[in-house]
Parts: C-alpha cells; structure tokens; sequence
C-alpha cells in the first residue's frame, strides 16, 4: 500500500513544480516586460501609456518569444492586443493548475465550475452596485468616503429591524425603502454640515480633512450601531421565496425553482437569496444609469464630475450636485446592504470587508468610472467564487477570500494604476 501510494505522490510532486514553475515563469517575464518596455517605446517616441501593462501581460504570456517580436517591431499596443496576451495567460494558468492538481473539483467537475462562475456574476453584481456609490461620490466630491462600508451596514441592520422586529410580517420592499431613506439622509445631513466647507475653500488641506472627517463618520456609526443593536450578529430570512416550478426538456429540466434555490439546465444551482439580491442590484443599476443619462439632473451630475467651473457656468451649482451625490453614494451602498442582509450574517463590523472590497473594485474598474465599477465587481466576484470554489478545505477557502481582493488591488497598482477605464464617469 505504502509502496504503492509512492507514484502517486511523486507525479503530484511534479505536478505541482510545473504549476510552481508556471507562476515563477509569469512573474518573472511578466516584470521584464512591464519594465524594458516602455522604455523602448519611449526611446523611439512612441506612445507609451499602455506600454508597461501591455507589455507586462504579453511578457508574462510567451515570455522572450512574445516580447522579443514586440521589442524590434514596437506596434501600438491596444486593448486587443492584451486581450489576446491575458486570455493566453488564463490559459496556461488553469493548464498548469489542472496537472498540478487534476482531482480538484475545479478540474474534475465541469458543472461545479459554471456553478461557480454563474455565482460569483451574482455576488459580482452585488458588488458592482455597492461600489457605484462609491465611484459617484469621487467622481463628483474627488474624496474617497472611508465610511462607505458603514452605509453598507446600516442598510442591511434598517431591513432587518424593519421586517423582523418593528413591523414583523412586513413586505421585504418596506425594510429594503426604509433603508435607502435613512441612508440618503445620513448621507444628506453629513454632507451638508461636514463636507460642504470643501466645496467653499474654507478648509486649507481638503484631502486630509475628508479622510478624517469620513474615518470619523465610520467610526461613529459603527459603534453606535452598536450600542443600540448590540454586537450579536442576525441574518433576515428569504425576501421572495420562489415556487415550486419545472419547465422540462427532453434531456432534463431547462429551469426548476424551488423556495431556496433556482436551477438551470440541471448545472447552475443559485440560491434564492443571492439571485434576489442580483436582481434587486440590476434594477437598481438600470433605474441609475437612466437618471444619469436621461434626466436633466443626472446630466448635472455628469457636467460636473467632468468640469465644475464649466458646469458653474452653465447655471448647475456644484454645492448642490456634491450633496446629491454623496446622499446617492450613501443610499447605493444601503441599498446594497439592504439586497444582502438575507445572505449573509450580519453585525455591526460588517462594513469593514465591504469597504475594503469596495476599493479594491474602483481602483480595478478606474477611479470614478461607473462602467469600471461594476465590471471590477464582476472580476472581484467571480476571482472569489473560482478561488473558493477550487480550495478543497472549506475553512481554508473562507479565510483567502480577502486576499483574492489584495493580490487584484496589488497587481493592478503595479501594471495598470489608472485601472480598466481610467477616470471617466
């Protein structure tokens, strides 16, 4: 038996030094060319904005045999080019962890893969949502609100208490209404006695003053929520549970729901919770981008993320769109809260991991970009589920669940700081 098993344990070995040799193959041509290549391209005056990130990706793809080629011809690297160069990346990654690890159910288990990655698109849409707020709150204040978290908590806390303690048996639409009012006018009352001096120049250094004073408002509101809910966590039942339905194929079921969980080709399995919290999140998304695109206010907005003097100018007053849009911020992240309270357990510290991934998701997607924002909510969701998904101790796997979110945040400030779609709103 013992003799037997040593085979085994030695092709695992070599397994895991070719997937071992893989990532060092990555970082190593992957640094070589995010840093010679730029240099190149601006020794011949070249356009070298997409140089380091580009070349990087096409480095850490075939190593000297792409960068080479690309060192003596110097063509403009666009976004197809890298595409192409991270979709081979991808590629050689998953190979390389299939030989390293060919029992793994993210190898083994077609199904289990597109359950996972139809999971992480849901939670990635949630988070898409909640860092919306926070990606209209900079594009049109310029501060990072560190209380962003916080409004993400109270959301969830204002559902809960509204459907299971002070009005029990009421609809999950009245909890999910009252926690965007109170975390607009949290917002609203902030903005106007705490943030306004930005807009006037009564403050002498704006940025270190909005840190501290949304650093402050975070703490507030934690430790006060605290104080009157207690620190024990709580969790609301199911907004929406389905009925029990089939639609039949020859081969199968095309879609079967059941109160907990909806299934789809007999593979994707997403359970209730989520999928409500995705739809709710997607509904929302629609309502914002039709009042930023088709109103006379949203375009307001709009005006003055891009140029406040202009916007000034033009009869719109900044002072007043600053305020809406910190109040909006506020209310996407409630909102957010509001949609998740039913998936997850919930405490007054919930708001720290949420808002670190919230950061995470903005520098991804691009400082202010609301399109950046929910693509990198996607990213972060399906990076999280896969990670999870392919760790085989489930503890194990809960505990990496931040560092997904880091090793993003790192690799995009090293290759791409200004993110997917750089600052645009």
């Amino acid at each position: 038996m013992a003799c037997g098993s040593l085979p085994f344990a030695r092709n695992r070995m070599e397994h895991a030094a070719i997937f071992g040799w893989a990532l060092l193959w990555f970082a190593f041509w992957g640094v070589v060319g995010g840093v010679i290549t730029p240099q190149i391209y601006a020794r011949k005056d070249l356009e070298i904005s997409q140089a380091s990130f580009g070349g990087a990706v096409i480095g850490a793809a075939l190593g000297p045999f792409s960068l080479l080629p690309l060192w003596i011809a110097t063509p403009k690297i666009d976004n197809r080019m890298i595409g192409v160069a991270g979709a081979l990346v991808v590629g050689i990654f998953i190979t390389a962890f299939a030989l390293a690890d060919p029992d793994n159910l993210c190898v083994a288990n077609g199904e289990f893969v597109i359950s996972q990655l139809a999971n992480g698109i849901v939670i990635g849409i949630i988070y898409g949502l909640m860092a919306l707020g926070l990606t209209l709150i900079f594009s049109i204040l310029g501060v990072v609100s560190f209380a962003h978290g916080e409004f993400y908590m109270i959301g969830g806390m204002v559902t809960y208490f509204m459907t299971a303690e002070w009005l029990p048996g009421a609809p999950p639409i009245v909890g999910i209404l009252a926690s965007c009012v109170v975390t607009f006018s949290i917002g609203y009352i902030f903005e106007r006695i705490f943030l306004r001096p930005l807009g006037s120049g009564q403050i002498e250094r704006p940025g270190e003053y909005a840190i501290l004073v949304t650093f402050g408002l975070a703490f507030f509101l934690q430790y006060f929520t605290q104080a009157l809910a207690s620190a024990n966590p709580v969790k609301a039942q199911r907004f929406f549970p389905f009925p029990r339905t089939e639609i039949p194929l020859d081969s199968g079921s095309l879609l079967r729901t059941t109160p907990g969980n909806i299934t789809i080709l007999d593979t994707i399995s997403i359970p209730n919770p989520r999928f409500t919290a995705a739809l709710l999140a997607l509904i929302m998304l629609a309502a914002l981008l039709w009042f930023l695109y088709h109103t006379w206010t949203g375009k307001a907005l709009r005006a003055v993320s891009q140029d406040r003097q202009a916007a000034a100018v033009a009869g719109i007053n900044p002072n007043s769109m600053n305020t809406l849009a910190f109040s909006l911020g506020a209310m996407l992240a409630g909102l957010s809260g509001a949609s998740l309270v039913q998936v997850f357990s919930w405490l007054p510290q919930v708001g720290i991991p949420a808002a670190a991934r919230s950061f995470v998701i903005i520098v991804l997607g691009g400082m202010g970009s609301l399109p950046g924002a929910f693509l990198g909510g996607l990213v972060v969701g399906i990076v999280e589920a896969a990670g999870t998904g392919c760790v085989p101790d489930a503890t194990r796997a809960a505990a990496y669940i931040p560092a997904y979110g880091m090793v993003i945040l790192t690799l995009v400030l090293l290759l791409k700081p200004t993110g997917l779609f750089g600052r645009e709103l």
